[in-house]
Formats: C-alpha cells, structure tokens, sequence
C-alpha cells in the first residue's frame, strides 16, 4: 500500500472540512453566487482527477468533453421521457463507459499525439452528431431544458457534487494501492517495458479508459442539473478536454490530491482575475499557468512535497 504523505494528510483534511462546511460559511450577500462557484469547482476536480487516472497509462485524451456532454445529454434525454432521475443518472454514466470501450477499441493502439488528435475528432464527431439529431429529442444546435436534480436546490446539488468528488478520490485511492497502479506506470514507462512484465496494455489501458469516461459522464450530468440549459457547442467545447489536463498537470499528475488541488487553486485564480481584469484576464490566467507548468513541472503538489524534503 502507498502510504500518504504528511502533507497530502494534512491538505486531504482541510479541504474535505472546507468542502463539507463551505454552505453554511458566514459570506453574506455572496453566499449564492460562491455556492455555484464552488459547485463547478467541485465538478472540475471531478474531471481534472477522473482524467489522471487515464493519463496514468500515458495516454492524452482530448475526448473528456465527449464523456462529459454524452453524461449531460443522456441524463437530459432520458429524463425527458420519463426515466426515474437515478435511474438517468446511473445510465448516463454507463453510456459514456460503454462509448469509451467502442472509441477505446479502435483507438488505443494509438500513441502520443496520434491518440490526442483521434480523440479530439470523436468529441466533435460526436458533438456534430447531437446538433444533428431531430430537435424534438436532443434539442438540435439551440440546445434542451435540463430537469434539475432534488427540485434545483443549491445546497444538495451542491452535496450532490461532493459525494461524486468522494466517490472519484476513492476510485483513484483504489487505483494507487492495487495492481492497476504498477500496470499502468509499466504502461506509461513503455508498452514493451510492460509486455516483458506480463501486463496487457490494451486491457488496462481500455479499463482506465472506461473509468475515467464513467466518472466524467456523472459529472457532466451534475453540470447539466446545475445549468438547467445545455448546448452542444458549450457542453462538447474542446476548452473542457483542456481545463481538466491543465488542472491536473498544474496540481501535479499522477496523484491523487494533485488534481483537486489544481483545480480549487485555478478556478479561484480565474474568478479573481476576472473580477480585476475584466477584458483581459484570460491572457493573464494563460501566461500564469504556462510559467507553472514550464517551472513547476510536478505541479503544487512536487512543489510541497519537495519543500517538505
């Protein structure tokens, strides 16, 4: 078993405290508008975290929209004919799963940026095949209602968020201190390293593929609850494939707490900035984050593990 560090305890603690007691923090007036800040955020930790786990085999996926709209649009779907909302819920997950073993089959054999560009066409195959279905049943390029999950309320949704967030910081936890985790770092080294090994690349690259799509999918469902209101442009866009590998390479990849980390640490830096510098806070947010990765290349998480050495 990998034992945690000190310091992984420590900030694993404090954010879990944060998280489980943020609603009922004393911000006034602001209470609402940081409630859904933090639920995205929430969200982002989920996709930033979920992606990691694929990218411990050494893979660059760009398909993370595709898992995370098919989770919306499933639930969205399914919930407009009727469909009890766990029920929507839990297939919305299995039917990003079941797609990531169709595109995983044909495409794992691909390394490097050959995998990164057949990942990036699904997600726009993908996207373009929901613009193009009948209006009456995914909404067409305008977009579908969403039904929000326990009646809208900010607070469970909110709840809803973090119990999902628990239940990924688990499955990575489980990742790292199985098997899975020494095939998939034989993996990363080189697929010859880990044929030598015994290990079948294609097997566990394909198992890691389909835990990240599943847990993706249950995180596009909680951002479709959340918006009430979903586009394939916005939902599909390529900028949520690229936030959850920023996210993840700025708080440190192949950890477990690095990618939550990651994404708390920058989508509180993007919010800030956007309230400071309002027209050009993107080009900033950018030259902060390129100097990170060029000067922290293990992410926060190197960064504190090395001052604690």
């Amino acid at each position: 078993m990998i034992r945690p560090s000190p310091i992984s305890t420590v900030l694993s603690v404090v954010l879990g405290v944060l998280a489980l007691t943020f609603p009922f923090l004393p911000l006034g007036d602001q209470a609402a508008f940081m409630l859904q800040i933090a639920n995205f955020t929430v969200i982002t930790a989920v996709l930033s975290l979920s992606w990691d786990i694929l990218a411990r085999t050494g893979q660059l996926s760009l398909a993370h929209a595709a898992f995370y709209g098919i989770g919306a649009y499933s639930y969205t779907i399914l919930m407009a004919h009727a469909a009890p909302w766990w029920l929507a819920v839990l297939l919305s997950g299995l039917i990003a799963g079941l797609l990531s073993l169709i595109l995983g089959a044909v495409t794992l054999r691909l390394q490097g940026m050959y995998f990164a560009i057949a990942t990036l066409a699904f997600t726009e195959v993908i996207k373009t095949v929901i613009q193009n279905l009948p209006d009456t049943f995914a909404g067409g390029a305008t977009g579908m209602l969403v039904p929000a999950l326990f009646g809208g309320q900010p607070n469970l949704q909110y709840y809803a968020a973090v119990v999902l967030l628990a239940l990924t910081l688990l499955v990575s936890i489980w990742v790292r201190n199985s098997k899975l985790h020494y095939a998939f770092t034989a993996i990363r080294q080189g697929e010859q390293v880990a044929k030598v090994l015994g290990v079948s690349a294609s097997r566990y690259k394909l198992l890691a593929f389909f835990i990240s799509s599943v847990l993706a999918g249950f995180a596009g469902v909680l951002y479709a609850s959340k918006t009430f209101f979903i586009i394939p442009a916005e939902t599909f866009s390529l900028s949520v494939s690229v936030s959850s590998l920023t996210t993840a390479i700025f708080g440190g990849l192949y950890t477990t707490l690095g990618p939550v980390i990651g994404s708390v640490v920058l989508t509180v830096l993007e919010e800030l900035l956007r309230l400071k510098i309002p027209n050009g806070y993107l080009v900033v947010y950018g030259v902060m984050l390129v100097l990170t990765i060029l000067y922290l290349p293990r992410g926060i998480m190197g960064l504190l593990e090395r001052k604690k050495a």
